[in-house]
């Protein structure tokens, strides 16, 4: 599925530091240049407004931990984060109620099946099994501080706006069509609160939810966020200390095995970094101690993945010696 074309520059990239500026925003245009004419791939449309979505579309940045900004193509394109909202709010709960108490009450392991399984809730006796799913997501949101639906959004909103480094908005359109279309996870929610898996009730938790998926980014947002982690948990621009180092670890772990769905033993085989996707077409991947990427595009494949975005973040993850397991530049480059 992805591509083993970028032996050339890989060899002038290694495990450590960053090449320099104007080779990183080189390899940041020529992934763009490179992918922007795939077709491949098709548009969300289970939730009506993201059927809208314009499948020609297509951003990228990549932020380094420094702060050093590249973007290209449609990277100011606004679109909501949907699914990778998860991570974000994964590392708040951590963050907040600590690594022991999230693990036990959410889990780490990946289900093995699509996103908004309601099979594998039953299968594993109510267990989410991990919070990149919908099933885990919906109870990590119900972990969020606050003593009512309201505090607890609050909560939510200014912390992903704390890692954008922006203050976030809600899509409020794209909020409407969700929530008139989610009954799959208010099922969800009241299946997990049977197994008595919820500590508020269950569809409180569900908007809460919904809202934080429709808050609208761009790709320099989701790359900011991501050099965030990467960081450690510092904003690479403000300085600002938004999650604990730990933190950050673990959720670069539960990333690494559970971020692409079903597709992410292929995904940390084949690129070797932690990474997030949404339906909407947004991608993030993190590489840790240097930086991430934030890719959109609409297109997505079966999974639910950007095609597109897959294919820049591979090349980028080769061309500029991203991979976590590899060990030197040769290794980077296959």
């Amino acid at each position: 599925m992805f591509e083993s074309d970028a032996s050339t520059v890989a060899q002038q990239a290694n495990t450590g530091a960053l090449p320099p500026a104007s080779e990183v925003s080189a390899l940041v245009r020529e992934a763009h240049s490179r992918y922007a004419s795939h077709s491949e791939g098709k548009v969300a449309d289970y939730i009506p407004i993201l059927a809208r979505a314009q499948a020609e579309h297509f951003g990228i940045s990549l932020i380094e931990a420094t702060g050093a900004t590249y973007s290209v193509g449609d990277w100011q394109q606004s679109f909501s984060i949907q699914s990778i909202s998860k991570a974000f709010v994964f590392a708040l709960v951590c963050d907040a109620i600590g690594h022991e108490a999230v693990h036990r009450r959410i889990g780490v392991n990946n289900t093995g099946l699509p996103f908004n399984s309601v099979i594998a809730v039953e299968l594993n006796r109510g267990s989410p099994m991990n919070p990149m799913v919908n099933a885990g997501a919906i109870a990590t949101t119900a972990l969020i501080p606050g003593d009512s639906p309201s505090a607890q959004w609050d909560y939510i909103h200014n912390g992903l706006s704390r890692f954008a480094g922006r203050e976030l908005r809600v899509d409020e359109l794209v909020y409407e069509s969700e929530i008139s279309t989610n009954q799959r996870n208010r099922s969800i929610a009241e299946l997990l609160d049977s197994y008595e898996r919820l500590p508020v009730d269950p569809l409180d938790a569900v908007d809460v939810y919904t809202r934080q998926c429709a808050l609208a980014v761009t790709s320099q947002d989701l790359a900011m966020m991501g050099a965030t982690l990467a960081d450690g948990g510092v904003h690479p621009i403000s300085g600002e200390r938004i999650v604990s180092a730990e933190v950050a670890r673990d959720t670069l772990t539960v990333l690494a095995s559970c971020g692409l769905y079903e597709r992410s033993g292929e995904w940390l085989f084949e690129i070797g970094l932690p990474a997030k996707s949404g339906v909407s077409g947004g991608i993030v991947a993190i590489a840790p101690g240097k930086g991430a990427i934030g890719a959109y595009s609409p297109p997505l494949d079966p999974a639910g993945n950007s095609v597109r975005g897959q294919r820049a973040c591979a090349y980028l993850s080769r061309a500029l010696g991203l991979n976590l397991f590899a060990s030197n530049a040769q290794q980077q480059a296959r």
